[in-house]
């Protein structure tokens, strides 16, 4: 993982376009993906919480990205980092072919242990499962902690 990120990073740099990527949400709002990749030494065994939308008409996606802040807010932030990107806005970091993006709003598990990818898990189906928030809530946090090995 740490040579995949390496890599990523020495590509971004080389990159002609000026454009940083932003990340929103709650972990640190308006930080690069490139400062979060920096600070190695303290991120360097969080396990990553990817919200990737796009601009793409999603009655539901705004309301989910919220409800998604808030369990992380509430269970996940001192555990796991949390990104919310627009992937179409992705010309450095190739999440599209990555993660195989093509809905409107998908959620990405990355599980990383000793600074290595052990793997992900992609959650396509979370819009669809916002009108129960309770359920919502149960069925996110199962899901998270099944593949990400949290009991909280």
């Amino acid at each position: 993982m740490k040579f995949f990120l390496l890599t990523l990073l020495l590509l971004a740099s080389v990159s002609a376009r000026a454009q940083q990527l932003q990340y929103e949400g709650t972990a640190a709002p308006g930080e690069p993906l490139e400062q979060y990749f920096a600070a190695e030494d303290q991120n360097y065994n969080k396990s990553i919480i990817y919200v990737f939308y796009d601009n793409d008409a999603c009655y539901d996606c705004p309301q989910t990205i919220d409800m998604i802040e808030q369990i992380y807010n509430r269970y996940y932030k001192d555990q796991y980092s949390l990104f919310v990107i627009d992937y179409q806005n992705d010309d450095e970091y190739n999440f599209i072919e990555t993660y195989n993006l093509h809905l409107p709003l998908s959620v990405v598990l990355v599980r990383i242990d000793d600074g290595a990818t052990f793997g992900f898990e992609k959650l396509d189906d979370l819009p669809n499962r916002i009108s129960d928030p309770e359920s919502f809530t149960t069925y996110f946090r199962f899901r998270v902690n099944s593949f990400l090995g949290n009991n909280g």
